[in-house]
């Protein structure tokens, strides 16, 4: 009698050996970041093609055989005169860059650039049919350009002295509402503050009618103060994110420095605020991009007073006398893009801590 041998079952580790694992994290990472370069040229090219553009020539931004990138066509001087250079290919499979020296139909006389001692070269075919070879240059007068034509400093000046006064509004009435919410008890908090909140669903345009009608009654149009005063009077997202960074502020500070004889004021301005300030940095932020760019409430109360009006409604009206020469849009888009970006670079920490909201240490 015989009895059947045992299987024998092999067991490997789970997962493959170290360098199986090592592969596949090192695999996973390289995707992780091809995906995200993939990404972020997708949101970059716009402002790739931004930048390119208004340093082109208005000439290559007519000519669909110019390359992306800013240039000209490149040239040779030759006996005091310059001469377009083509890409011509020569019966051996080279293709040379040379310089159109005495065009024809079916010949053509080119010279060699690096050694045009030799004299012209005869070449068989027809020029028109070769590619003209371009060089980098970079048209920086469009700048210069574009700023003297839709008179920028003053459109500048505008933009910025109705962002910095809008701004300080938001954060004085920000501050002083979202303290009273955090700190104090008072009947009926709880429905205010939902009734402040419930604001944020309400379409501006609601309110549009009758805030004009209102500010035109006042003698306020034409003016920048539709644009400025109610940014004195808080804004519900601007309380509510400084309400929350508030409430996690220990009230022990609060009571240490009113044992001291500290007034409320005093707790306000020696407590809550040095301890908030990225998230009182990030409403900063908020309202001063959100004022340099904003177009439609500038073009309502500022419409026939040009000298008055931000780069938003400037620039439009800038677009639609010069549609046919996009550089000079290109430059002055970018010019007008560039204060925006390196605030935001220079304050990103602070910015990014108050979005997150970390709140302090106890």
């Amino acid at each position: 009698m015989t009895t059947a041998a045992p299987a024998v079952r092999r067991l490997t580790p789970s997962g493959g050996g170290p360098l199986r694992r090592r592969l596949r994290r090192w695999t996973a990472a390289w995707a992780f970041t091809l995906l995200g370069l993939v990404a972020v040229s997708g949101f970059l090219m716009p402002l790739g093609y931004m930048v390119a553009t208004s340093m082109k020539d208005a000439g290559q931004a007519s000519d669909p055989t110019a390359p992306i990138y800013p240039a000209k066509p490149a040239t040779f001087s030759y006996q005091g005169k310059d001469y377009p250079i083509y890409s011509v290919p020569t019966p051996d499979g080279v293709v040379h860059q040379w310089a159109l020296f005495e065009p024809h139909r079916e010949s053509s006389l080119f010279i060699d650039p690096s050694h045009p001692e030799a004299g012209t070269i005869q070449w068989q075919g027809r020029y028109r049919t070769l590619t003209q070879a371009w060089q980098l240059s970079l048209k920086l007068d469009n700048f210069s350009d574009a700023w003297g034509i839709i008179n920028f400093g003053r459109l500048l000046f505008n933009t910025f002295g109705i962002a910095i006064l809008g701004t300080i509004g938001t954060l004085l009435s920000s501050i002083c509402v979202a303290y009273g919410f955090s700190r104090f008890k008072f009947p009926g908090k709880n429905g205010l503050f939902l009734l402040l909140l419930s604001t944020i669903i309400l379409p501006f345009q609601v309110t549009l009618i009758p805030s004009f009608a209102v500010y035109s009654k006042l003698g306020w149009v034409g003016t920048w103060l539709p644009l400025i005063v109610p940014h004195f009077f808080a804004n519900a997202y601007n309380v509510f994110l400084l309400r929350q960074f508030f409430t996690t502020i220990p009230r022990e500070m609060d009571e240490a420095a009113m044992m001291d004889g500290a007034s409320p004021f005093r707790v306000l301005t020696s407590i809550i605020i040095p301890q908030s300030l990225p998230a009182i940095v990030a409403v900063g932020l908020f309202h001063f991009f959100f004022a340099w760019n904003d177009f439609f409430l500038p073009l309502i109360y500022l419409q026939g007073h040009p000298e008055s009006q931000p780069l938003s409604v400037g620039i439009a009206n800038f677009n639609s006398l010069y549609s046919q020469q996009p550089t000079l849009i290109q430059a002055s888009a970018l010019m007008a893009l560039i204060v925006p970006v390196v605030i935001f670079f220079l304050a990103q920490k602070a910015f990014m801590r108050g979005v997150v909201i970390t709140g302090v240490d106890k």
